[in-house]
């Protein structure tokens, strides 16, 4: 449709249909034009039903073309529905959580992924996914770290942007593509304690400097839409944030599509004390930019009073409205109200070999090899016995992964079976996947508790460990412990898991421990009794074929951390990028009381960011740069060689990182700010230069000006953000 149709449809359109497109409702209520049940509760009519804008999550072609069908005959101008849902790390065919993902350090793969999501979710008739979240995480204590790619601002910046263009292609118009939905702006995961829904307190310029360049990044992608956060910025719930979403949001960053809330999000304006009413409620998120109501009844019973009260322009409804409809007509929806939703296409596309293959990929590029001691992996296969709960559980997809079913996720038992060099490896449950006396809360239903009796399983794999060379030891927190209000204040293996690898150890020397999980855990008692530690994550449908590929070298881990280990919780919110204080500690604990440390545990993560081992070594040559000094306009090339020193083939990513030695504002230790990936065979070297720029030594100065600054710089380039590789050049004072 033109833009002179499409302003002609929405001149034409009643208040209440304006309102009715500002309004997305549940799944549960796709019986349009019946109130019943929850619709009924809400207070909302016949009428109401018939105007809304959009549906959430409500999947598959048949259904979704019924139900479009059915809608636009009964809407006064048969505007067509907007179909949402969660397709986070895959539709049907899912790709490891994002966390993981972020670990892969490769852009295009996680591209591929996204297409690959989007490719599947549009057969089913999805037009829009609540992805990517490009929430900064640096507390392991949230459970919502499994959905963000990590702790550094230019990675997540860099996988942001790649799902928003694996989704979206290079037009909405493709075959296979979906809208993306950037959340959760903004903020969201700095909450206070690690507690999901908690407030946020950062300052302007940790906001800046660390929070939005991700968001930005998927803003200049072209995201249509995006999400306001749960929490409070400056005290103000992003919802009703009119700084955060006009000033910032579409003044500054340029955003120029539609704005949702989170669910329900405009009535708990209500509990944040923001909001005397619902009323209030509607008319202060309308004047903060809040364009959509996901799943309130805020916006459908109260703007009409307000408008007619005087209170609310109609101007400002007439604004959100054309924001709905243009993403509707970018979609094709008015000529193409089915879009892709076809159900031989879905049955074509989803957990196709392709996909798989991709699923699978993506998973053994996503591992991050922590120890290997005595070069533990690879296995042979018939050498090792495999134990744990996790050897023959299928929750290796993300909480989100709320449209697969476990029933297509390769288990590693399941794997181990297939191949030729492991079917007849023994294996044993060990123990169940969580402690009997913890419960665990399922996030769409209740988790039962695994049925195996604890000391029967754990007799049975001491026997097995007792006769085997090798023990694979397939441990790691419940899928359900991670995910959206899944914060835990402990981060540590289960009790039972625990007393598995104890007894083990006792009966074989000889462990490598495969950890599943969504965040990163305390895994002291792991590096302590285990001489090899394979970082899985959830590694989705193909995950145990991942995991038994690696484990066997078919496979070389090439996964670096996204997001460091801590050593515990204590030192939570942990990151690299850290400022350096007043007082930095030396590393004498005799000599320097007075050092900005604890008195119990380190400083430093367990394992940091960007950490990560592989089958074979690497060795790099001291920094070299093209130049000790530049102007603003000029660059300077730094450069490292680096040599495979193992004896089979393998694939580094190496990382630059820049710090600023004196500036107007205190600055971080060190920051990312570009990487490569190199594949060498044995004995193999290659020279990996990048070019640093005037851009890239930015900061927001006293006057919060986004400005380079001169003075001296130190240039690290190394295998993680711990190296001490370094060189240091002057960006000179041209005014001089």
């Amino acid at each position: 449709m033109k833009e002179t149709e499409l302003r002609q449809l929405l001149n034409d359109l009643t208040l209440d249909e304006k309102i009715g497109q500002l309004v997305q409702l549940p799944g549960y209520f796709q019986n349009a034009g019946a109130v019943t049940g929850p619709a009924a509760d809400m207070g909302l009519t016949e009428e109401d039903l018939r105007l809304a804008g959009s549906y959430l999550s409500i999947i598959g072609a048949e259904k979704i073309r019924k139900l479009q069908t059915e809608f636009m005959a009964r809407h006064p101008h048969h505007i067509p529905l907007l179909f949402m849902a969660d397709i986070i790390n895959g539709y049907r065919t899912v790709f490891p959580i994002p966390l993981a993902q972020g670990c892969t350090f490769d852009p295009e793969l996680v591209k591929q992924g996204a297409a690959i999501a989007a490719r599947e979710a549009a057969a089913a008739g999805i037009h829009v996914t609540f992805s990517p979240m490009a929430d900064l995480v640096w507390d392991a204590r949230w459970g919502r770290v499994m959905e963000s790619t990590g702790e550094d601002p230019y990675l997540n910046a860099q996988m942001a942007a790649a799902m928003v263009r694996g989704y979206q292609g290079d037009s909405l118009e493709e075959k296979g593509r979906i809208a993306a939905c950037l959340k959760h702006f903004a903020g969201y995961g700095a909450a206070e304690g690690g507690r999901d829904y908690n407030t946020a307190e950062l300052s302007v310029r940790t906001l800046r400097e660390d929070h939005l360049p991700a968001y930005q990044a998927a803003v200049d992608a072209g995201c249509e839409v995006v999400m306001a956060s749960f929490n409070t910025l400056d005290r103000i719930p992003s919802a009703a944030n009119e700084w955060l979403l006009k000033e910032v949001l579409r003044k500054e960053m340029g955003f120029k599509g539609m704005v949702i809330s989170d669910w329900n999000a405009l009535e708990e304006l209500l509990a944040h004390g923001i909001a005397a009413d619902q009323k209030e409620a509607a008319f202060i998120a309308l004047r903060a930019g809040v364009d959509m109501d996901m799943t309130s009844p805020i916006y459908i019973r109260n703007l009409k009073k307000l408008v007619e009260e005087g209170k609310v322009p109609e101007q400002w409804i007439n604004e959100s409205a054309w924001r709905v409809l243009r993403l509707k007509n970018r979609l094709g929806l008015f000529e193409r109200p089915f879009r892709d939703a076809d159900e031989g296409e879905e049955k074509a596309v989803l957990l196709s070999d392709g996909h798989r293959q991709a699923a699978r990929e993506c998973a053994e590029k996503s591992f991050v090899l922590l120890k290997n001691e005595d070069q533990m992996l690879p296995i042979r296969g018939d050498e090792a016995a495999f134990i744990g709960p996790y050897v023959d559980h299928p929750y290796l997809n993300g909480a989100w992964s709320i449209f697969a079913d476990d029933q297509d996720t390769v288990t590693v038992r399941a794997a181990l079976a297939r191949h030729p060099r492991t079917r007849n490896v023994p294996t044993a449950p060990g123990c169940p996947i969580s402690d009997p006396d913890q419960p665990v809360l399922g996030f769409q239903q209740p988790v039962a508790p695994d049925s195996c009796d604890p000391e029967e399983a754990l007799k049975e794999a001491v026997d097995l460990a007792k006769k085997a060379d090798k023990v694979v030891l397939c441990l790691g927190e419940h899928r359900e412990c991670t995910g959206e209000a899944a914060s835990r204040g402990d981060i540590t293996l289960p009790k039972c898991q625990l007393r598995l690898l104890d007894e083990i150890a006792r009966a074989n020397k000889n462990i490598a421990v495969v950890l599943f999980g969504g965040r990163p855990l305390d895994i002291r008692p792991l590096k302590e009794k285990a001489k090899a530690i394979l970082a899985a994550w959830l590694p989705g449908s193909e995950g145990g074929n991942a995991v038994v590929r690696t484990l066997l070298g078919e496979s070389d881990p090439s996964g670096r951390l996204s997001m460091c280990f801590p050593w515990c919780v204590g030192q939570l919110p942990v990151h690299y990028n850290h400022l350096n204080t007043g007082r930095p500690f030396r590393g004498d604990y005799h000599a320097a009381r007075f050092g900005s440390k604890y008195q119990d545990i380190p400083n430093e993560p367990l394992y940091p960011f960007g950490f990560g081992l592989s089958y074979t070594g690497f060795a790099y040559s001291s920094v070299k740069l093209s130049a000790d000094s530049m102007t603003k306009k000029q660059r300077i090339t730094a450069s490292v060689t680096v040599t495979n020193t193992g004896s089979r083939e393998g694939t580094e990513t190496v990382q630059l990182y820049l710090h600023d030695l004196a500036a107007s504002v205190a600055r971080p230790v060190r920051q990312l700010k570009g990487f490569r990936k190199v594949k060498l065979e044995p004995g193999e070297s290659r020279e990996v230069a990048f070019v640093i720029s005037e851009d890239m030594l930015r900061l927001y100065d006293l006057s919060m000006r986004f400005v380079s600054e001169p003075g001296e710089f130190e240039v690290f380039i190394g295998p993680d953000s711990a190296t001490d590789n370094r060189a240091r050049f002057t960006l000179l004072d041209e005014a001089r």
